[in-house]
């Protein structure tokens, strides 16, 4: 299949959900898209859905009851055929209507919010699905262009004078605050971002995997504009 991500070796392409979570990672591949082009109007959705919080959940029947155009309607259908997809497939997908996450301005020098270039862990085996219909989307890095931060020596040095307690207990802190999951981005690197409309799975984190995590971040949102965005 010739596409945008057809040529990078991080990224997997496959034209079915079947294949999107039967294939296998290898390699430098950590991360599976389904290419779709997706036709239906997700902004008519995203307009009359009700935002309650900075992130907003949306049940199945809150699509259902809305009152939506012929592109409308198929852009619902859309979503409730992926949410029933992978439900089917055993996941917990979640469809969410974002104004913005919470940030992590606790320390100058290293962040945890998702903003940040980080990895997904699990104590079991499973995958991040996600895929943004509306709005901005995420992006991911190889692990060949990104450094754990905690391995960076001025950060590691600040992190070693947050920590109290023994030093044989210091990775452990790490770990315990999430500071290991995070990443630097060398310079000049440019993050291939993950478009609208296609369903990625990336890979987490976890004691069976056998490549390393996809390293990924949420993306700064336009001004005024939500997100709709399915994960799991």
């Amino acid at each position: 299949m010739s596409n945008i991500f057809s040529k990078n070796s991080q990224i997997g392409v496959v034209t079915t959900f079947s294949e999107l979570v039967q294939t296998n990672f290898k390699g430098e591949m950590n991360a599976l898209c389904w290419y779709r082009n997706l036709d239906g109007d997700f902004n008519e959705i995203v307009s009359k859905l009700q935002i309650k919080e900075n992130i907003t959940e949306v049940y199945p029947e809150d699509l259902i009851a809305l009152q939506l155009s012929e592109r409308g309607n198929i852009a619902r259908e859309i979503i409730i055929n992926d949410l029933q997809l992978l439900a089917d497939f055993g996941a917990s997908p979640s469809l969410n209507l974002l104004k913005c996450y919470e940030r992590d301005d606790e320390f100058d020098f290293i962040s945890t919010d998702v903003y940040s270039f980080h990895v997904d862990r699990s104590p079991i085996a499973t995958d991040t699905f996600l895929c943004t219909y509306h709005g901005t989307a995420s992006d991911i890095v190889s692990n060949l262009q990104a450094e754990q931060k905690i391995l960076i020596p001025e950060i590691r040095a600040k992190l070693k004078e947050l920590h109290d307690g023994p030093s044989e207990e210091f990775e452990d802190f790490l770990k315990e605050n999430y500071f290991d999951l995070h990443y630097q981005v060398h310079d000049d690197v440019e993050p291939v971002n993950l478009k609208l409309g296609h369903l990625w799975r990336l890979a987490v984190d976890h004691p069976k995997q056998q490549v390393l995590p996809c390293i990924h971040r949420a993306p700064i949102e336009n001004e005024g504009e939500y997100r709709l965005l399915l994960i799991c």
